[in-house]
């Protein structure tokens, strides 16, 4: 349950209570004031938004508190952490780059970081690092591993485990070296590229790597499994993998613009096409960059499948696509993403112009996450 009494009553406030007449009016919330509630109640969120587009318009849905402490409610500028999310980000810095013409992605890694000469990783290629499909790096970096050196040390004495492109290990320190190579591909800082070559551009002025002082108060506080409030800590490759802070209205404006790219510079809006291809088969699952997609219908079992612990901790085998396989409009594109304090989601469908964003201000189960965006477009 809930323990903030303040929560409860703002959830309770959005089940199209008697005295709020103009939700019984509102299907669209109705459908989803019926998913969320019973979900945070269930999970014990403190706070949710959730954002949608439908119809050609953009929908906005805010629920309890984005601070126990202060009790200041959620809306749709509201920071959340959004964790693996962010990963998607930095695929789109690379192919921004590889539309420009400044970065090969079948480009082996030393080329762009020559001190991974003479190692397994420095002869992996871009593509493999950014498909989780090198060579089997872990989750996480050891507790070890901090510095910039460390980093590179941790590297070049990884040890070969198989072919490269044979099997799919989801990986911070693999995604998180694509991105660096980037970065180190046109000599600017990872953070300074990503402003310039992916927030701006897009109108993401609520996205950041670093929450700047005057939208602190925005920014919410997360709760972790013993709920106690605690937020990211910086580590190697956070920027990369796991480090962006955003609202609903500016992720919904960001998944909106990788479904319909219309408008964008070209670089980028080539650069959404390279995210959304496919480069690998993994059972249901065709691993794109950043994004992960399912050919649309989808059952839910299968997202649940895809998005499940086994796809996340253990390795798959993977079938390389050779040459990749174009965007599909038809398709159901996703990505998670958790810190110890929040959790985040979110999808698209092309071919129907339907896209969703959930965040919390607590870690729960990718499952409920699925089930939830699954239940509320599927009623659409």
């Amino acid at each position: 349950m809930i323990c903030s009494r303040s929560v409860t009553l703002a959830v309770a406030l959005t089940l199209g209570a008697p005295w709020l007449p103009a939700y019984a009016n509102d299907p669209l919330r109705i459908k989803v004031d019926t998913v969320i509630g019973p979900l945070m109640q269930a999970q014990g969120i403190s706070g949710m938004a959730v954002a949608l587009y439908a119809n050609g318009h953009a929908h906005y849905f805010s629920y309890g508190v984005a601070s126990r402490d202060s009790g200041v409610p959620v809306s749709r500028d509201t920071l959340f952490e959004i964790g693996s999310l962010s990963k998607t980000f930095t695929a789109t810095l690379v192919a921004v780059a590889n539309a420009e013409g400044q970065l090969a992605l079948d480009a082996p890694a030393k080329r762009y970081h020559p001190a991974l000469a003479g190692t397994p990783l420095g002869d992996a290629t871009v593509l493999d690092l950014g498909t989780y499909s090198a060579d089997c790096l872990p989750l996480q970096f050891p507790n070890t591993v901090e510095t910039p050196q460390q980093v590179v040390k941790f590297l070049r004495q990884w040890q070969a485990k198989g072919t490269p492109g044979a099997q799919r290990c989801y990986s911070n320190p693999s995604l998180g070296l694509f991105g660096d190579l980037a970065a180190r591909a046109q000599h600017q800082p990872f953070a300074t590229l990503l402003e310039h070559n992916v927030l701006e551009p897009m109108g993401l002025h609520s996205t950041y790597l670093e929450v700047p002082s005057d939208a602190r108060s925005l920014y919410a506080q997360g709760y972790d499994a013993s709920d106690k409030p605690v937020r990211v800590n910086p580590g190697p490759y956070a920027q990369q993998a796991y480090g962006i802070k955003t609202s609903a209205s500016d992720l919904l404006r960001y998944v909106r613009l990788n479904m319909q790219p219309d408008g964008l510079p070209a670089p980028l809006a080539r650069a959404t096409l390279i995210t959304r291809s496919g480069y690998a088969q993994i059972g249901e699952m065709t691993q794109g960059l950043g994004w992960e997609r399912y050919a649309y219908p989808v059952a839910l079992r299968t997202l649940i499948a895809g998005n499940g612990p086994q796809m996340i901790r253990g390795p798959q085998p993977a079938q390389r696509l050779q040459p990749p396989a174009a965007p599909l409009a038809g398709a159901w594109y996703n990505k998670t993403g958790s810190t110890n304090g929040f959790g985040a989601y979110a999808a698209f469908v092309p071919s129907e112009g339907l896209a969703i964003v959930l965040l919390a201000n607590r870690n729960y189960p990718n499952e409920a996450r699925v089930r939830a965006a699954y239940e509320i477009l599927s009623g659409l």
